[in-house]
């Protein structure tokens, strides 16, 4: 019995470990693809100190923020997913599927538009400069939060089904667009084609210092949800056998959305609306490894960074030199196994 439970968790592990070292090559070959001429072996050499200075030029100051970037934003998102489909018990359930990402995104637009939060450049690369990402980030968490209360409020006190939520999310992701669309209406047209193009995602646009902030937010995250971890294999047991074990299933809840709802805002103010990763990298990771989500979280982690890396790659190479906004990719990559789970869930009925 006990050499089973150790080969039934070193199996885990394996497969954790193989996702990191097939994250940290993937993201090495991300750094080392584009336009510049390098190699793995020279993004390697610079990383360590000892590369030339136009390698480390273009590696340190343009390359390495985006990679960062994607890593964060695939991280971040994957576990927000995976917490969330948890403390719903919603299989569907993600930021994006939610409304909550479209949430941010209106709070972002409209400290942007009309707080003077950020402003217009010139450049195709950037085309909204953000002056201020306190102030961005702020009216996106609040909004991000009047969703997440809606929909908490909905599962509490309604008791809709699954598929019900996701249809509130649908309702909720169409009402905040129209608030974007209204904002945008109000707003110069130069100030309108930007907002637009921000909301695209897009990692290009991420500097150190928003690197910065989305590791402080991201890590600290994170390691909440893997302090609850018992916690979120006893709520998928269901909520009386929660409160039997002793779980406080509205605070557990309330913390997981709230914090979930965090990270969503913090990474769409910066880097725009990237869906899908949050449905995609959980449902994965579940199906290989299991429910128990000791090992649940850190590979929802690492998964939603490769799958955001590879996406990313893929947009700023495959249609060279033309960069494609990222979200694009993840949406092609998440809307097929979005109408999959969806179909999958009214059969079982």
């Amino acid at each position: 019995m006990v050499n089973d439970y150790a080969g039934y968790t070193a199996k885990k592990k394996l497969i954790i470990l193989l996702l990191f070292g097939t994250t940290l090559i993937m993201g090495v070959y991300a750094i080392s693809t584009g336009s510049s001429g390098l190699t793995m072996g020279k993004v390697v050499s610079t990383l360590l100190g000892q590369g030339d200075p136009a390698a480390k030029a273009v590696i340190l100051n343009i390359r390495l923020p985006r990679i960062l970037a994607g890593l964060l934003a695939g991280a971040g998102l994957s576990v927000a997913g995976c917490v969330m489909q948890n403390t719903l018990r919603n299989p569907l359930a993600s930021p994006f599927t939610l409304g909550i990402s479209q949430a941010a995104a209106f709070g972002a637009a409209l400290a942007i538009v009309t707080l003077g939060a950020g402003k217009v450049q010139n450049s195709i690369a950037d085309a909204v400069l953000i002056n201020n990402p306190y102030l961005v980030t702020t009216s996106a968490f609040a909004w991000a939060m009047i969703a997440t209360l809606v929909i908490l409020l909905l599962a509490k006190f309604r008791g809709i089904t699954p598929e019900a939520m996701v249809l509130a999310g649908v309702a909720l992701g169409s009402l905040f667009g129209a608030g974007t669309t209204i904002v945008q209406y109000f707003a110069p047209d130069v100030q309108v084609a930007a907002v637009v193009f921000w909301t695209f995602g897009d990692l290009g646009r991420a500097s150190w210092n928003e690197v910065i902030i989305m590791t402080v937010v991201v890590s600290l995250s994170i390691a909440y949800f893997l302090m609850r971890r018992w916690d979120y294999n006893a709520l998928d047991s269901g909520e009386e056998s929660a409160l039997g074990l002793g779980v406080n299933v509205d605070r557990i809840r309330l913390g997981g959305m709230f914090i979930a709802s965090l990270i969503t805002a913090v990474l769409v103010s910066f880097l725009g609306i990237i869906g899908f990763i949050g449905l995609v990298g959980p449902h994965m990771m579940r199906r290989i490894i299991g429910g128990d989500h000791r090992y649940l979280i850190p590979a929802s982690v690492l998964a939603g960074s490769l799958l955001l890396l590879i996406s990313d790659t893929l947009a700023r190479t495959i249609m060279a030199p033309v960069v494609l906004p990222v979200g694009a990719i993840t949406a092609f990559m998440g809307a097929p196994l979005f109408l999959y789970l969806l179909a999958r869930g009214y059969q079982k009925k």
